[in-house]
C-alpha cells in the first residue's frame, strides 16, 4: 500500500518495516498480536520504548507508525477496531536545525575546490576530489535532501540549464534554479569522470546496489573533508548543509513561501522551524531602524 498508494520511498518503507517489526515483536513476546491488541497494551509499548531510552520524537514515530498500520487493517477488513485511535505521541520542544555559519560553509567549499584543482584526475583520488566539490556545490546551491542529491541523472549536467527537475518524496517533481559555480564544478568533474563510469544513467555513479552514490558514503567523505578545513567539533552532515541553504536565504531575504518550494516541503509547517532566523532578522532591523533603539544605543 506505502509503495502503490502513497508513493514511499525505499527508505520510507524500511523504516516502517523496522518500526513495525519491532511493534510486533514486542506484542509477541507478551503473547499478544496486531489481530487482537487493545489499546493499554499499546500505551505500555510506548512507555517501554521511554525506558528503553529512545527519543521522544523516536517514540513519536513509531506511534505514528502503528496508527497508520492499525488503520490499514481496519481499511482492509482485518480489525473492525483501531486501537490506537485516540493516543496522543509524547510532548517534545522542537529542537532548533543545526546551522553551519556562511564562514564555515565557505571554508568547506574553498577546502573541496582547492583539493579538486591541485589533484591529478587521471587517478581516482583525483576525480574523487572533483566529485566531491561538485556534490557540495549543488547541495548548496540547490539545499536538496541528500537522497535526491546523490540519485540525481546524467542528464542534470546536460547544457547550461539554469534549473534542474529534482524528483522528490512521493515521486514528486520540482524545478530547482542552479548557480554558475554549481554548473562549472559539474563541468569539472563530469570531463574526469573515467569512461567506465560515463555511461552510467546517473550523475555520480558508484559500485552500489543502487548504481550511485550512497548517502552514507558522501555523509563519511563530507566529515572527513571539515577536518580538512578546520571544522573539527562542527555538526558536519549532508542535512546540516541542506539546513545551512535555508537558514542563510531566510537570513538574506527570502521568503518562507518561496523557501518551502526550493525544499520540497508539502505542508509550510515544516518550514516553520527555520521561523527563528526570520524573528532575528525582524529583531536585528528593529534594531538598526527604530529611533527608540538608537537613542539607547547612544546612551550607552
Amino acid at each position: 500500500m506505502l509503495a502503490a498508494e502513497r508513493n514511499a520511498s525505499l527508505n520510507t518503507m524500511q523504516a516502517y518495516l523496522r518500526d513495525l517489526a519491532d511493534y510486533e515483536g514486542w506484542l509477541a513476546a507478551r503473547q499478544d498480536s496486531v489481530e487482537a491488541v487493545k489499546q493499554h497494551k499499546i500505551e505500555a509499548y510506548l512507555r517501554d520504548l521511554t525506558k528503553r531510552g529512545f527519543a521522544p520524537s523516536t517514540v513519536s514515530r513509531r506511534l505514528s507508525a502503528v496508527r497508520q498500520f492499525h488503520q490499514f487493517l481496519v481499511d482492509e477488513g482485518d480489525r473492525s477496531d483501531d486501537p490506537s485511535d485516540g493516543l496522543e505521541p509524547p510532548r517534545r520542544d522542537k529542537p532548533l536545525p543545526k546551522v553551519l555559519s556562511e564562514a564555515d560553509v565557505d571554508a568547506l567549499i574553498v577546502t573541496a575546490q582547492r583539493e579538486s584543482e591541485q589533484s591529478d584526475p587521471s587517478k581516482p583520488a583525483g576525480w574523487r576530489a572533483r566529485r566531491m566539490h561538485c556534490l557540495l556545490e549543488i547541495l548548496y546551491a540547490t539545499g536538496l535532501r541528500v537522497s535526491e542529491l546523490v540519485s540525481l541523472p546524467a542528464s542534470a549536467a546536460k547544457g547550461q540549464r539554469e534549473a534542474i527537475i529534482v524528483l522528490g518524496k512521493g515521486n514528486k517533481e520540482r524545478l530547482v534554479p542552479l548557480s554558475g559555480p554549481a554548473h562549472t564544478a559539474m563541468a569539472a568533474y563530469c570531463g574526469v569522470l573515467p569512461k567506465s563510469r560515463r555511461s552510467s544513467p546517473w550523475l555520480f555513479p558508484a559500485d552500489s546496489e543502487t548504481g550511485y552514490l550512497t548517502r552514507q558514503a558522501f555523509a563519511r567523505d563530507l566529515k572527513a573533508l571539515a577536518g580538512r578545513a578546520g571544522l573539527v567539533g562542527k555538526p558536519i552532515s549532508p542535512h546540516v548543509l541542506r539546513h545551512a541553504f535555508a537558514s542563510h536565504l531566510l537570513a538574506r531575504g527570502a521568503n518562507l513561501r518561496g523557501l518551502q518550494k526550493l525544499l520540497g516541503h508539502s505542508d509550510i509547517s515544516t518550514t516553520q522551524i527555520y521561523t527563528h532566523v526570520l524573528e532575528e532578522r525582524l529583531k536585528q532591523t528593529v534594531e538598526d531602524s527604530h529611533p527608540l533603539a538608537s537613542r539607547h544605543r547612544a546612551r550607552r
